[in-house]
């Protein structure tokens, strides 16, 4: 890493920081300090903007780097990541997004408490969405630590405690002062920036190629060392029963997740109506699609033009892929190109975890303050507004992140969006669909499945061997794992619905016809939709 490198990729960090601290800043001016505003922006982005704005959510450094690492490494297999991501888009765009938006008010815990008894359904959802969030978070965290202070070329422990401290305090600046309204034009201007960049890689890559996308293929699956199995599944996933097991369960979690994911559905009420909400899923489908579709040229062009071997020799796990590729498209090492180009990539990846941690941290807060505190207080004790506590929460929950962050930095940060996915699919998805859709759905089922798919998915991770029993584990030196998959979605996943199904059916408590019919009546036409 050159001196050049470190300086242009500190300017760009330096100009992106100072135009969303411009942005927050002027945005805590002009707020009224409502609910409303703190949590969902007044409901005035128009569709396209909240297009943007899910796509810069959900567009992680995961996808970014680690896809496009994946794929340089392992060919087809690693591929089956992008099409995971983009496929769960439409669960949410046929099953969750017009009816939560009209079901809702901030939160998930919102959509199921209109039919039910709220204070148990509420303390559950809320539960279990920060859980998800925190989940999440530290993932990106963990990824900011390792690669914004490779990116600067600083590897020793310090550099990285410090990048993790700084992008916590950054995300808690955006989230207490600027609240969504805030959070969201980050999430837009990360949006257009990662877009931009990627387009010019993937450009630059297919030029290289003459736009012979065969020539390319070719030349990834020579330089890979494996033939046309490169080109072939079964790199990666293709060993024994365990193995191709893992790789279902991960790939339901990633489809059924999405819709389960807080800081997603909260981007719902920041438009006014339902068909805003379809319309601004719409939009972002077009772009993560065309997003994902371009991280398979890159993945692909780090393959046939650095290699895999330089690939995880730069790191194990292939994160550098993407830098690695710019530096050699822009002219190679040393060359004004290649620096300019790797500081724009440098730049933009750190501009994503930014844009992502402030998006989940306004989720969990607003869990925190409009679902536990809202359900916990007592009646005579002194009130605090919810915004309060949501800023509160925030600071919170960005120390709970750095210090956990800190402490797992050595993790796999694939794994911890996978888990992050799974649980989210097992306890947020189920208790959302019966809400939606089953007329006989109970309060009691609501609980059980919410805690029934999330207790399972902690424990099954406790006592698998990504906690022992391997030499990738948190505790290489022991072994009590139980449980022979990372992931534990196919198994909590249908332990969610099987224990909301179970809890309703031996419910003594008659299912609110009337209520029902209500919140029927308002998901599919809005009428009373706040």
């Amino acid at each position: 890493m050159t001196g050049d490198h470190q300086t242009l990729a500190l300017v760009l960090f330096s100009v992106f920081v100072a135009v969303t601290l411009g942005i927050t800043t002027w945005v805590s001016r002009n707020r009224r300090g409502s609910a409303e505003e703190f949590y969902a922006g007044g409901r005035l982005f128009s569709p396209l903007e909240n297009g943007f704005a899910i796509a810069g959510d959900y567009m992680s450094a995961a996808s970014f780097l680690g896809i496009s690492g994946l794929i340089a490494l392992y060919g087809y297999d690693g591929m089956l990541y992008s099409v995971g991501f983009l496929v769960a888009w439409l669960v949410v765009l046929l099953l969750v997004a017009e009816l939560v938006r009209n079901c809702g008010r901030f939160t998930l815990a919102d959509v199921v408490a209109a039919r039910m008894a709220e204070r148990p359904v509420r303390i559950a959802a809320g539960t279990s969405s920060v859980a998800v969030s925190v989940l999440y978070l530290v993932a990106q965290m963990v990824g900011a630590g390792s690669l914004v202070a490779l990116l600067l070329g600083g590897t020793s422990e310090a550099a990285r405690s410090w990048t993790v401290i700084g992008v916590g305090a950054l995300m808690v600046i955006y989230v207490s002062l600027g609240g969504m309204r805030a959070t969201t034009w980050i999430q837009i201007v990360k949006a257009v920036l990662l877009m931009a960049g990627t387009i010019a890689l993937t450009v630059l890559v297919l030029l290289r190629f003459h736009g012979d996308v065969n020539d390319l293929l070719s030349s990834a699956a020579e330089r890979s060392g494996h033939g046309l199995d490169f080109l072939a599944p079964g790199l990666r996933y293709g060993g024994d029963w365990t193995a191709r097991l893992d790789f279902i369960s991960l790939g339901v979690a990633l489809v059924l997740g999405t819709a389960g994911l807080p800081h997603i559905l909260s981007r719902f009420y920041t438009v006014p109506t339902a068909r805003a909400a379809r319309r601004s899923v719409v939009w972002s489908i077009g772009l993560i699609g065309s997003f994902y579709l371009m991280t398979i040229v890159l993945g692909f062009g780090a393959a046939a033009l650095i290699g895999p071997d330089e690939v995880r020799a730069s790191n194990a796990s292939g994160n550098t892929a993407v830098p690695l590729l710019a530096l050699d498209l822009g002219g190679g090492a040393g060359s004004t190109g290649g620096t300019v180009l790797f500081a724009i990539v440098a730049a933009v990846a750190f501009a994503t975890i930014l844009a992502v941690v402030a998006g989940i941290t306004l989720a969990s807060s607003a869990s925190v303050a409009h679902d536990l505190y809202a359900s916990l207080r007592r009646r005579h004790a002194k009130q605090y507004s919810e915004v309060t506590v949501a800023r509160i929460a925030a600071a919170g929950i960005g120390a709970a992140a750095i210090g956990l962050g800190l402490l797992a930095r050595d993790l796999n940060v694939a794994f911890l969006v996978g888990l992050a996915f799974a649980v989210a699919a097992s306890a947020n998805l189920p208790v959302l669909l019966y809400s939606l859709f089953w007329r006989k759905f109970t309060t009691r089922g609501a609980v059980w499945s919410v805690y029934g798919g999330l207790i399972p998915a902690v424990l099954l991770v406790l006592v698998s061997p990504v906690v022992s029993g391997s030499p990738e584990a948190l505790f290489p030196g022991v072994d009590f794992h139980l449980f022979p998959l990372q992931n534990p979605g196919v198994v909590s996943i249908p332990l969610g619905f099987l224990a909301g199904w179970f809890g309703t059916v031996t419910s003594t408590e008659p299912p609110d016809e009337a209520r029902h019919a209500e919140a029927e009546v308002r998901a599919l036409t809005g009428a009373g939709a706040v």
